[in-house]
């Protein structure tokens, strides 16, 4: 698997072929258009894919923060391969480094248990805000019908690994997430197994989750509680 940066009007045009097959999204409400991956390509952003044997296998889009941050805002990363997240990841990250960038940021559902796993375990980062309906209505297969509630994942490059809790197991329930106590200052939050698949099925369950999480998940960040791991298919946090 080969990752670069991506810089003709055929690539891009190629990236959202890739996005629009993950997402299919409403043709007002793409992920990122060709005109913009080539504004921030222009200017020095953050656009790449990830490609094997040639074939175009996903990609990423992000832009830096205002100077003295030292931040990267990962936008938008989608494939159709396993392990081109990864790779991505891993590209971006050595991308930031050369740039003097110590931290990547990214939003995502925090109710998808695969990208939390993927995030916390795979990564190292951390959610440390919760956004209620951050993008409003999105338009799209993957996202129609439910809020579009977000946590933002901090990834600090150049900081050590979190230490993780190892917390008892909890028990899975249908309609909402359980929140079991560990030890007086930690909590476990259980996420769904397929919120996607949960949206499509049974709306009104999928939605008592989205508030369940909201609750416990963005509640407890507002009060200063930190996620410090992932662990039984759901966060871990400590007060």
């Amino acid at each position: 698997m080969i990752v670069r940066e991506l810089t003709t009007l055929a690539e891009f045009e190629a990236l959202s072929g890739v996005f629009d097959s993950i997402w299919r999204p409403e043709p007002s409400n793409p992920p990122v258009t060709v005109e913009l991956m080539r504004a921030f390509s222009h200017a020095g952003n953050y656009v790449a894919g990830a490609f094997v044997d040639g074939r175009l296998a996903g990609g990423s889009v992000g832009f830096c923060s205002p100077p003295g941050e030292a931040t990267l805002h990962s936008h938008v990363t989608g494939v159709v391969t396993p392990g081109a997240g990864l790779a991505l990841k891993r590209h971006q990250r050595s991308w930031a480094l050369a740039r003097e960038i110590s931290t990547i940021t990214w939003t995502f559902d925090p109710l998808v248990r695969r990208n939390a796993y993927f995030n916390l375990v795979k990564l190292g980062a951390r959610p440390e805000r919760y956004h209620e309906n951050f993008y409003g209505e999105m338009a799209d297969e993957v996202n129609a019908g439910d809020e579009s509630d977000r946590a933002l994942a901090v990834w600090r490059l150049t900081a050590p690994r979190p230490a993780e809790e190892a917390p008892e197991a909890a028990v899975a329930v249908d309609d909402g997430p359980v929140v079991r106590e560990v030890s007086a200052p930690v909590v476990l939050i259980r996420l769904p197994e397929d919120i996607e698949q949960l949206r499509r099925d049974d709306p009104a369950t999928a939605r008592r989750w989205r508030m369940a999480v909201r609750e416990e998940l963005g509640g407890r960040l507002r009060d200063g509680w930190r996620v410090t791991g992932f662990r039984d298919g759901g966060y871990v946090l400590r007060s």
